[in-house]
């Protein structure tokens, strides 16, 4: 059995109606993206964020003090001066730190640069948790420039006990042609 054809009016009606509701589906799913996306950072840890540690957790952690040491690396093509300004901190795991590392472009031209960290041991690797770093994004510094370029950084509570020590290295490396 062969269904008759639409008239164009009707067809035409109909493909604006598949369209307008395609293009409202579109916004939804755009709109719900983010909180989407929020959900699944905490719940896997993606991107540093973390849920809420339970309480109990907590409190032992704040008896607990664990040395975090800071180092850098500048990689070869990127002349740039780049150093913890601070060597090293003790911290209670759970709670937040703020720690700066500074760059200064050494070449008489504006280059990029990218950061890369690691983290040893590597079992507290998961553990660190971050909420704002200068690796997030791509650095530019006019030449001559220096700058002080902030992470903020917290240790789990459930750092495995055996961790006294967590060392954070980054090392920044020039990106594209290095000049812009």
């Amino acid at each position: 059995m062969m269904l008759a054809p639409l008239p164009r009016a009707a067809a035409n009606r109909r493909l604006a109606w598949i369209v307008a509701l395609a293009a409202a589906g579109s916004f939804a799913f755009a709109f719900a993206l983010v909180p989407l996306y929020s959900t699944f950072c905490d719940l896997t840890g993606l991107n540093g964020a973390t849920g809420i540690a339970a309480p109990a957790a907590m409190k032992e952690a704040a008896a607990r003090w664990v040395t975090v040491e800071f180092t850098s690396t500048v990689m070869p093509g990127l002349p740039w001066r780049f150093e913890p300004v601070q060597r090293r901190v003790r911290v209670h795991p759970g709670e937040p730190v703020t720690a700066f590392y500074r760059a200064t472009n050494l070449a008489p031209r504006a280059i990029d640069g990218q950061a890369v960290m690691s983290v040893m041991p590597e079992t507290a690797a998961t553990h660190l948790k971050k909420a704002e770093c200068f690796c997030f994004e791509r650095q530019a510094l006019r030449s001559g420039e220096t700058r002080d370029m902030p992470l903020i950084f917290f240790l789990t509570p459930d750092l495995p006990e055996d961790v006294n020590t967590v060392t954070l290295s980054y090392a920044f490396f020039p990106l594209g042609s290095g000049t812009h």
